[in-house]
């Protein structure tokens, strides 16, 4: 059965990730209180007043700035959110509720240049972020995993790129669904401007990784302090391939342009996890077919595009 927790603090509740994860929460643990407080991480007083009052068993922090071109633009920001607004939840969970289990959402972002020496790296490689969002989340992944010394029970879980309905626009996938379905829709004209399209990424459908998160909060019973686990489908699918099953979908055709501007001399060809630890320890696996998640992200920027019509 696993562990059925009574109260669980989610954080970043609001985002997109949250909105899926809610339900899946909800289904899972029906006699636990979920707690959603509004509040700013960057504010140690506000957090640490919410962790205070909320009292959780299990707190899963998916609070962040998530978005890597975001971070890029203001990394000052990033660095509050990302590393400092983590410490002060797991000050938080020290000093109000030394017993509560922490899953920490890190990123598989922070392995960076360890995507060079393997086809899908595991957990035992060795963090080398190449961006300023990769070096926020394991800057905080690291020190996280530092204070299991303290008695913080944290779990560190590094999930690839997830993408579904109700993303921002700031992320690849939403961003070329968005695009096919504006040209479907007539709104835009049918060429597309891209950067670097024959990379290859790794990528999961956020309801997989909403069950993974489950899954983790259901077995927190025997994963020791500290664990970490990757939480990848292993197969890196390149953005060229992508964007064409976003045309295919729609039914329409457009003119691809590369931007040299948006090419990056040191870009990785291609970047997989190994999810195998994962898949063993929590039973999990991804299920949903690939072409469903384009489907449906296609279908959500299809409406989207008709509201801004009106």
């Amino acid at each position: 059965m696993g562990l059925q927790p009574r109260r669980i603090l989610v954080t970043g509740a609001s985002g997109f990730v949250g909105s899926h994860l809610l339900p899946r929460l909800a289904a899972a643990f029906p006699d636990a209180v979920l707690l959603t407080p509004g509040f700013d991480v960057c504010d140690r007083a506000a957090v640490d007043a919410a962790v205070y009052a909320a009292q959780p068993d299990v707190c899963v922090h998916l609070a962040g700035m998530a978005a890597v071109t975001a971070a890029h633009g203001d990394s000052d920001r990033a660095w509050q959110v990302n590393l400092h607004g983590s410490l002060h939840v797991a000050q938080a969970i020290l000093r109000h509720v030394p017993g509560c289990r922490l899953v920490f959402v890190s990123s598989a972002d922070a392995y960076g240049r360890s995507y060079r020496t393997a086809a899908r790296v595991t957990e035992d490689a060795p963090l080398a972020p190449m961006s300023s969002y990769g070096a926020t989340k394991a800057a905080a992944d690291l020190a996280l995993g530092s204070m299991v010394g303290q008695g913080l029970r944290v779990v560190r879980l590094r999930p690839v790129n997830h993408t579904g309905p109700g993303q921002s626009p700031l992320f690849v996938v939403p961003a070329f669904a968005r695009q096919v379905a504006r040209i479907a829709a007539g709104l835009q004209a049918p060429m597309l401007e891209v950067g670097n399209i024959d990379a290859a990424r790794d990528f999961l459908d956020v309801r997989d990784v909403c069950a993974a998160y489950v899954a983790c909060i259901s077995a927190l019973d025997e994963l020791p302090p500290g664990t970490i686990l990757n939480i990848a489908s292993g197969e890196p699918r390149r953005i060229r391939d992508v964007l064409t099953e976003l045309l295919r979908l729609a039914g329409i055709a457009a003119e691809i342009r590369i931007d040299t501007t948006r090419l990056r001399p040191d870009d990785l060809p291609a970047a997989a996890a190994d999810a195998s630890r994962a898949r063993k320890v929590l039973q999990w696996q991804p299920v949903t077919p690939w072409m469903d998640t384009l489907q449906d992200v296609l279908d959500d920027w299809r409406g989207r595009v008709v509201q801004e019509q009106e």
